[in-house]
């Protein structure tokens, strides 16, 4: 165990956890909402730090990130727990589960550090299940890893507090935010969460200056209103840029809705089109075979990173300019 930061004491040895908007408050031996952050004696406590369930070397395509570092690997780690609770989680075996319940390893910040340099990974990825939630062992692996010369990235979901973020994102250096829906009702039914201060989060993790790339899983009948995601498209244009990418990743039945169907290719590439009609310049499809992999010069149209799944079929960016000379959004090298 260690020591959580962003928490506050109350009356006795009730405390509240300040890390993320669900403000637990939590009496002695109670445990977050996360269930990985425990009230000790009036004490908060982490109880994952450096105990991580999965920890892989990762394609960085996989996370997706199509405009960070193409063709390099992650160190991936993750522990369990998680501050949402999505009923469609692919990870839910791991996000959903007590610390105590699931087998992990101590892995300590040095040791990510070492591993990523012994397997010439260029990044560290917090990933798998929510990496806000094992927030002390992040920040103390990404600091280490910022002193080497390995970036880090974030697969969140951007459920955080504005202090936190402004802490950590000093040493982040790219970020996939897993957008659920841009709809407070599904957020609130489908995620047990809330879509106001994800949108807040967003915005700030953007003024930090991490790279970022943005992810919505497309599920039939819950937020596949095409609507919904034309709004979702130009809030990205609006507040994040044309160049943000966006991934549309195809719903595969898990979890606690396997009664619904896999997302039908053809609402896939409808949603694609909107995308690309409400002015984003980078917009991809994951999780189907499709020609939607590849990265476009939003000026002359040539595919200048040809992709098939995690692969990199052909790379034509040169100083991450396309052959015509256009700029293309990322960092390339």
């Amino acid at each position: 165990m260690k020591q959580a930061l962003y928490w506050k004491k109350l009356k006795d040895t009730s405390i509240q956890c300040q890390l993320c908007p669900k403000f637990c408050t939590l009496k002695n031996n109670e445990t977050g909402n996360c269930r990985v952050r425990k009230n000790i004696d009036g004490t908060l406590y982490s109880l994952v730090y450096a105990r991580p369930v999965s920890a892989y070397i990762d394609p960085i395509e996989k996370k997706p990130l199509f405009h960070f570092l193409p063709g390099t690997t992650a160190y991936s780690i993750g522990t369990a727990g998680c501050n949402l609770h999505c009923k469609f989680c692919q990870n839910w075996s791991i996000s959903q589960a007590n610390p105590e319940d699931i087998p992990s390893r101590e892995l300590p910040p040095e040791k990510v550090v070492q591993d990523a340099e012994k397997n010439s990974c260029s990044s560290i990825a917090y990933t798998y299940t929510e990496p806000n939630i094992f927030y002390e062992y992040v920040l103390d692996t990404a600091k280490l890893a910022k002193n080497k010369g390995i970036k880090n990235v974030m697969i969140t979901n951007a459920f955080i507090n504005e202090a936190p973020v402004r802490e950590l994102y000093r040493y982040i250096d790219a970020v996939n935010i897993d957008f659920k829906a841009f709809d407070e009702e599904f957020y609130k039914e489908i995620c047990d969460g809330q879509l106001k201060p994800i949108l807040k989060a967003i915005k700030l993790i953007k003024k930090t200056g991490a790279w970022m790339e943005l992810t919505n899983l497309v599920i039939p009948t819950l937020n596949d209103d095409i609507k919904k995601i034309k709004q979702l498209c130009i809030w990205i244009k609006e507040n994040l840029g044309k160049d943000t990418p966006l991934h549309f990743s195809r719903f595969f039945p898990d979890y606690m809705l396997r009664n619904l169907p896999p997302t039908k290719p053809e609402t896939l590439n409808k949603i694609y089109e909107t995308a690309k009609d409400a002015g984003l310049n980078h917009v991809y499809i994951g999780n189907m075979i499709t020609d939607k992999e590849s990265t476009f010069c939003p000026r002359c149209g040539t595919p200048v990173i040809k992709r098939f799944g995690f692969q990199i079929l052909e790379n034509k960016l040169k100083k991450g300019k396309c052959p015509c000379g256009e700029k293309i959004a990322g960092i390339w090298e």
